[in-house]
This record gives structure tokens, sequence and C-alpha cells, in this order.
């Protein structure tokens, strides 16, 4: 199917454009593919540009001869476009709604989009391969398995996964096959300084009849190495652990798995985030409440209890993993969505270089983008869509915001800012790039993303683009960081959520002075590392000379 068959009106005039905080603007709109554009003739006019794919939801309203339309975004953004003839009006609207919904990959943007520059950047679909992080790892103990190369062990896993070094392939297969989805337990992180480990898995195939799997207990314990113990993080309450055994699932029983201890710390499903999440995006755009009312509805939608709750796990996890010198494993019913959350968090809290740039990268897409988190699914719609969808649900965007949270209380430990992380929740909705495109590594596969499309990261580690992200306070910090999940200590992420019902300018404007600052402070230890050259030459022509001795 052609785009042009969904464009029932692909040009209109004297539309006008409102956005709140900003003038209006009055010009021609056009519909592209890929794209709602609107330009004005008007000399420093900032054209709109808009990615069907960003748009989740359109209102339209007709008055009189005119008709208006709403348009709400993934990222939270509300644009109001006046049309000058009901007909056009109604064309657009079927138009959008129809741009806006394709599922069919390979006619999404990414597949069609081509930088402007011919600069030449690095490979970013290469530059976290799992071959790569591997080299990071104890090779004495462990070792890069490529069973899963056809994705035939497991769907959702990538083609390499780092396992114990004394697991063959076969048991790893006995394994697979004991866990739902075949995702059998890997290693997320070896803790370096007292030699343990953080793994994660699905949930395993017990039933009511409590079946066994001896490789599975032999991989488990594997991991333990110089540890005499572990923990099994169940993301699911007691009742739900039980409860799964009638369908098939399960958990694991003491009795086969006796060096484990099992501890069970329910997380909300992605069902119930996505109705917090539509809950606080109504909340932060009522402009009319009181302050009393206000803080009603933010505590009614939970979403501050649920960014509590997952780094309250995340902790507890990293505590087992760094204070008591305990092996851990994570995992719910799938392992595709709480789990992620907590291993990477976990991460975040005890590794130094999960806090630079580059390591925070690495570490979405080894925990997220590679562990099979299927982005196309739960970012399929935002906050803003009024139609239920099974699989939609913002887990990615939670982990973003505890991350923000652990920011906000270290913001030196950071190499990054604040906008990195908003940067990557809009990318993660709609973006060019193909980073966060398909469900899994097989699907990207099967559709040859890296081949056919550009890495996000290609475009992040361009040193203009990089320089944008980058926080002016971050100092190296090798400690080990411990957030506070005290409610007082949990602050509404209103950077994000509120960002177009408050007006920028004042923190652009900041923000471009830091980046003034910044450049000065460049600049001044450009020139003192010049003077220190210059002293040097002078020094040494001294000596030469014999006017100062050593």
């Amino acid at each position: 199917m052609e785009f042009v068959e969904f464009i029932k009106t692909p040009k209109v005039d004297n539309v006008v454009l409102h956005k709140r905080y900003q003038p209006r603007v009055e010009g021609t709109l056009c519909l592209t593919g890929h794209h709602l554009i609107l330009s004005s003739r008007k000399t420093n006019t900032e054209e709109l540009w808009l990615l069907h794919s960003n748009i989740d939801a359109i209102e339209k309203k007709l008055i009189g001869s005119m008709g208006q339309l709403t348009i709400k975004c993934k990222n939270f953004k509300v644009i109001q476009l006046d049309i000058p003839n009901v007909d056009d009006c109604l064309n657009v609207v079927s138009s959008i709604e129809s741009l806006s919904n394709i599922e069919t990959i390979s006619m999404m943007y990414p597949f069609f989009y081509r930088p402007m520059s011919t600069e030449k950047t690095e490979n970013g679909w290469e530059a976290y391969l799992p071959e790569i992080e591997f080299n990071k790892m104890d090779k004495d103990v462990w070792r890069l398995s490529t069973v899963n190369q056809s994705y035939q062990v497991c769907k959702t896993y990538p083609h390499a996964v780092v396992v114990p070094k004394t697991i063959t392939d076969d048991m790893l297969k006995q394994s697979a096959s004991f866990r739902h989805g075949g995702r059998f337990p890997v290693l997320s992180y070896y803790h370096k300084s007292n030699k343990t480990s953080l793994l994660r898995s699905s949930q395993p195939l017990t039933g009511q009849s409590d079946k066994r799997c001896k490789d599975d207990e032999k991989l488990l314990n594997a991991c333990l190495d110089t540890s005499h113990r572990g923990y099994i993080i169940d993301t699911r309450s007691q009742n739900a652990s039980l409860a799964s055994r009638t369908k098939g699932g399960g958990f694991e029983s003491e009795s086969n798995y006796s060096q484990w201890r099992r501890i069970n710390k329910p997380l909300e499903k992605y069902s119930n985030l996505q109705e917090s999440f539509v809950k606080l995006l109504e909340a932060c755009r009522d402009r009319g409440c009181s302050m009393d009312k206000w803080l009603t509805r933010l505590e009614s939608c939970s979403w501050l209890d649920h960014v509590k709750e997952l780094l309250t796990t995340s902790c507890l996890t990293a505590q087992c993993v760094d204070k008591e010198g305990a092996c851990v494993l994570v995992h719910g019913s799938e392992g595709l969505d709480a789990t992620l959350q907590i291993t990477s968090l976990a991460q975040v809290i005890l590794d130094p270089d999960c806090r630079t740039m580059r390591g925070f990268q690495a570490l979405i897409e080894r925990e997220w983008i590679q562990a099979g988190h299927p982005f196309t699914s739960r970012c399929y719609k935002s906050a803003f869509n009024p139609a239920k969808f099974k699989f939609v649900g913002p887990v990615f965007l939670l982990f973003l915001d505890c991350v923000h949270q652990i920011h906000e209380q270290f913001p030196c430990s950071f190499e990054f800012s604040d906008r990195f992380l908003i940067f990557l929740f809009e990318h993660a909705y709609a973006s060019q790039y193909g980073t966060f495109l398909c469900n899994n590594d097989a699907e990207r596969m099967k559709v040859k993303l890296p081949t056919k499309t550009m890495s996000l990261w290609s475009y992040v580690n361009k040193p203009n683009i990089l320089e944008t992200f980058l926080n002016p306070l971050y100092q190296p910090n090798n400690a080990v960081l411990w957030p506070s999940v005290a409610a007082q200590s949990l602050t509404l992420w209103s950077s994000l959520f509120q960002r177009w019902e408050l007006d920028s300018r004042p923190f652009d404007d900041a923000y471009m002075e830091i980046g003034k600052i910044r450049e000065q402070d460049k600049t001044l230890k450009s020139q003192v590392q010049w003077l220190r050259r210059e002293l040097a030459e002078l020094q040494k022509e001294a000596l030469h000379r014999g006017l100062i001795s050593e």
C-alpha cells in the first residue's frame, strides 16, 4: 500500500496553529507520508514538523464553516489547528488517523530517514554488541554462548548471552525448555569488588506437579561461585506466584533450589501502570484545580507510589549484591518488564560506569533492547489515547523516572543531564531512528534494521550533539549510590510531565547560560594549559643557558 492512498487532502492553505506560550502562526498545512508540516511565509516563524507516529490522539470540533483540530502527542505536547473548510478538516483528520496508526514496520519513518549531514559517524548498531560487552567480564568464570544464534532457543533473547563457564549449551537448552518463553537465567551484571552476579530470567514452568529441571538447578548453582547463597527476587506477590502454577508456571521451590532464598516483591504490571500514567497526565493538564485538589489527584494516580516501590526493590537487589555478597536472580512471569527495570536500576546504583553517557547507552542496549523489552507494543500509544490497548504500558518511562529521581538526589554523579532522559523517552515513543523499533532482537534482524535504518547512538555520540546532553556539574563518583525512597525525597518529574504546561523559555535561557559558562570554562582551561606549556619551555631554555638550576 502506498502512502498516497491514506492522504485525502495533501495541502490546505490559511491554517492557523496555536501552541501554548507561543504566538499563533498562519500558514500552509501539508501532509506527507510521515509528517504533518505547517509552514508560513512570515519571517522569524518556526515551522511545525510533526511525525505522524508521534500523534497519540486527535480531536475535531466543527464550528460553522470551519474545523478545529486538537492534536495530542505522545511526548505530551498539545497543539490546535484551525482549518477554514469543514471538508478539508474532515479529510485531514481521516488522513492523520490512518497515517499515525500504520503498523507495517517497513513503512515506518526510520526506514526512510536519511540525515542531511554527510559527516562520518560511528556505527551505533555495532557499538554495544554482546561480544564487546563480554570483554569487560571475568573470562575465568563466564563465557559467551551463541546457543541462541538462530533465535530458536529463545525468541526474545539476543544472538549471544553470558552464562557460567561450566554450563554447556545443551544444559542451556534444557533450562530454556523449563522457563517461560525460553528465557533461561543469564548474566546481567558482574560485581567485580566481591565477585557476585546479578541474573535475570522468566518464571520456571513447575506447574502444579512441581516439575523440576536439574540442568536449570545446576545453572543457577554455578552462578554462586565463591558465594554460598543466593536470592531470587520474584516481582509477583506470593498469591500470584502460587496462582501461576495452575497455568503451568510457578516458582523455584526451596527443596530443589536449597542454596537460594526466594523473596516476593510485587510490582505493578504494565496495564496498571498505563492507568496510573493516564491519570497523572490528566492531573498535570488540569490548570484550574486548587493546590489541595492537585495534591489529592497526584496521590490518587499512584505514579509516585510505583516509583517508590521500584526504587525500593532495586535498592534491595543492589544491597544483596554489594552488602551481603550474594548472587541475585530477578524474574516475574515473563521477565520482560519489571525484571528489566530492577536489573538496570540496580546497575545504575552499583556501577559508576552506568552513570556515564556511554555506559548508560550500553545499559539500555544490553538490559532493554537486546534483552527483549517489547518497545513496539509497550510504546504503541502514550497517555492521551482514549482506547485501551492490550499490550501498552509505560514500563521504560517508569525506569527513566527512577533514574531521574536518583539523578536529583546525586546531581554531580551522572555525566548526562536530565535532558538526555527526556530525549530517550521521546525516541522510545516516536523516532526517526531504528533503535527502539520492534519487540526483540529476532524481529530486528528479520527486517534488517541495522542495515536499513540509522542507530540513535550514531546521532547521540556525534561530538556536537553529545555535548548538549552533558551534565555541567558532573564529578566522577565511584561509590555506590543509595537513594532515599522516603515520600519527601521523591518528586514529580515536572520537567517532563508538565513541560508543555509551563513556560519553558526561562529554563531554556538558563540552560543556554550554563552552556556559555561551560564554553568559558573550556576556554580558560585551554589558556591555562597553553601557559603551562609556555612556562615549561621557558624553564627548559633557562636551564640550558644556566640561568637557573634544577
